[in-house]
This record gives C-alpha cells, structure tokens and sequence, in this order.
C-alpha cells in the first residue's frame, strides 16, 4: 500500500486539485465547504475502522489509492468523496477504561488497574439522509455527476448498506452488474478498511 503521507489533508488537495478544480464546475466551491466542515480531522468512523482524528481523509486516500479505474477525474471523484457524508458526522466522547499493570492504585478480580480516560467519538447526525446518498446529495450541491459516479458513490457500501441488509438488494445488484466503477469503488473500500485498517 502506498503511503498517504504525513500531511493526508495536504494530499487529498494535491489529488483534488489536480484531477477535479477545473473539470468539475464548482469543485472550488465544493473544496472550500470541506474546508469549512471537520472533513480533515474527523474519523472514519466511531470503531470499525480509522477511528481517530484525521482518520476520514486518510480512509479517502487510501480509497483512492486501492482504486483502479481508468478516468483519473471519475477516480478522484468517487474515491476522495465517497464519504463525504460523514463530515460534521461525529462529536468527540471519553470513556473511562481500566488499564491494568502492576503499579495501578486500585485493585479488583483482574488485579491492579487505574480508570484511564479514552477518545472516542458518537454519532450526531444532523441531516440523517442515509450513507451513500448521503455523499451523492452533498456532493450534487456543489459539482455534477455522471450516473455512474452517482451510483458507484451510493451502492460503495455493498451488502453492507442498510438498504440491502433490510431485504433490497436489487438496486445494488444492478448497479454492480450495469457500471464497473460501482464495483471497484466497493472493493477499494473494503481494502482500505479491512486490508488497511483505515
């Protein structure tokens, strides 16, 4: 896998305003509300994967580099703003974990601990739109689409959105089996989260 980098925001607008400013009207505009939102420093998600500050746009760039497609504006498109539905997404929570070792100050069955704060986030969805279509009607505020995009970005989540998990599984089949990019959209997903961990 190649490496995001140190600096993932620094990236993704390396990647965006090489191959979508200037193909795209209104991908400036569509940048500068990310810029405006926690895109940059929120996490991917609250524990599956890329749960840390950052971990959103490290997860799309990660994405982006799994994908293989062959138009570098429709990669960078699908890829970087897949879930774009999850800015402003997340709020910080802390927890209180036990972490034991032999010098902890309080002692039960499992031995010496002491409470330990955590970061960890909780979902606070203001405009609760679903997932995937979600990001294509965030996205459609700002640039157009092709229907191949719009549909790779709304079936990204495979058997795993709660569309198809709730018994609809046609729209997504025939997604998959009509546009290619729909297909290695999902699979550069899983990589990125499940071979990746981000």
């Amino acid at each position: 896998m190649n490496d995001v980098g140190l600096n993932p925001a620094a990236k993704f607008e390396e990647i965006f305003n090489t191959y979508v400013i200037g193909q795209r009207a209104g991908a400036e505009n569509l940048l500068e509300w990310l810029r405006s939102t926690d895109f940059f420093t929120a996490p991917a998600s609250t524990r599956f994967h890329g749960a840390f500050d950052g971990g959103l746009v490290a997860h799309s760039l990660h994405v982006y580099e799994n994908l293989e497609w062959q138009d570098p504006v429709s990669r960078a498109i699908v890829a970087l703003l897949h879930d774009v539905n999850k800015a402003n997404f997340y709020k910080p929570k802390w927890n209180n974990k036990k972490v034991y070792s032999s010098q902890g100050s309080k002692r039960d069955g499992g031995g010496s601990f002491d409470w330990v704060q955590e970061k960890g986030y909780e979902i606070d969805d203001q405009l609760p739109y679903g997932h995937g279509e979600k990001s294509v009607y965030l996205i459609r505020k700002f640039i157009g689409l092709t229907d191949e995009e719009a549909l790779a970005i709304r079936w990204h989540m495979g058997g795993f959105d709660d569309a198809v998990r709730g018994g609809n599984s046609y729209s997504v089949n025939k997604t998959f089996e009509t546009y290619p990019l729909a297909v290695q959209l999902h699979i550069a997903d899983l990589k990125a989260t499940y071979l990746n961990g981000v």
